[in-house]
């Protein structure tokens, strides 16, 4: 991944929009990543894929009790035990 200070891409736009087609482009500002340029094919499926994620506490009793009655259909039995181990080292 190209990694370019935004004034670079401010003085030749063109050239790192044509980049972002092929991959993302990091942009820094100071030495450190301010944004990235990406396509919007790629914009889109992250958009698509992407996930909010909201407190416990804000769940009405409703949707808990949603939750709770929820089921997975399986044709194959499971508990939480069939999960692989995580040793919890950070990835990357």
């Amino acid at each position: 991944m190209a990694s370019v200070p935004a004034s670079e891409i401010q003085k030749n736009f063109g050239e790192w929009h044509d980049r972002a087609f092929q991959e993302p482009v990091e942009i820094t500002k100071y030495g450190r990543t301010s944004a990235f340029l990406v396509s919007a094919t790629l914009f889109k499926a992250m958009w698509a894929s992407y996930r909010r994620t909201l407190p416990a506490e804000s769940l009405t009793e409703a949707e808990i009790e949603m939750i709770v009655r929820s089921k997975v259909e399986s044709e194959q039995p499971y508990t939480l035990d069939d999960l692989p181990d995580h040793d919890n080292k950070p990835v990357g």
